[in-house]
């Protein structure tokens, strides 16, 4: 792994390497719209780049993929790839990502240089922080809030908490598509 971007990722540089979950859980619409609930496995890999210079601002970055599949289940549930992005000089931790069924987020959150644990969210119709879905989703399933919360631990581990905030058609409340883990470094 390179040091020297290591040394510019702030709170993303322990993050560096592969990392696999046994104990997920998942709790997503239902084919009828109601709730399941699905305990899962999944392998997240985040390697190094940067840096990455837009005029003034000069950005450290995380590439990463993540995988994963229901218990019991030989094919995945659930890809997406991004990039999470670091700027110390505003002290901003961002993560941009694409999820095959058609949605695009961009989420951000403050940070300090050596924090432990980090939020992120991101809102659809936000010009800075903000969501992007395809027509059929946006109709159905309207992503209208993502926030994310990370956790590091010093045992070699880290917990993420999401909640992706849909709003279904013919459903008044806002449904909470939440996944949980805590990924140990392979």
């Amino acid at each position: 792994m390179d040091e020297e971007i290591l040394r510019h990722l702030g709170p993303l540089a322990p993050l560096a390497g592969t990392w696999e979950g046994e104990k997920g859980q998942d709790v997503a619409p239902a084919d009828d719209r109601g709730t399941e609930h699905n305990a899962f496995r999944e392998r997240i890999s985040f390697d190094p780049c940067g840096p990455v210079e837009n005029h003034e601002q000069v950005l450290y970055a995380l590439r990463y993929g993540t995988t994963a599949w229901r218990i019991g289940e030989g094919e995945p549930f659930h890809e997406e790839t991004g990039i999470w992005l670091w700027d110390a000089d505003r002290k901003l931790v961002m993560r941009a990502f694409v999820v095959p069924r058609g949605v695009t987020v961009l989420a951000g959150g403050q940070a300090e240089p050596d924090a432990r644990s980090f939020r992120m969210a991101a809102d659809v119709g936000s010009e800075t922080f903000g969501i992007c879905s395809n027509p059929f989703l946006d109709e159905e399933f309207k992503t209208v809030r993502y926030e994310l919360e990370v956790t590091i631990h010093d045992e070699g581990s880290f917990t993420y908490a999401e909640d992706t905030q849909l709003l279904m058609k013919g459903k008044p409340d806002l449904f909470h598509h939440t996944d949980t883990n805590t990924l140990h470094r392979i």
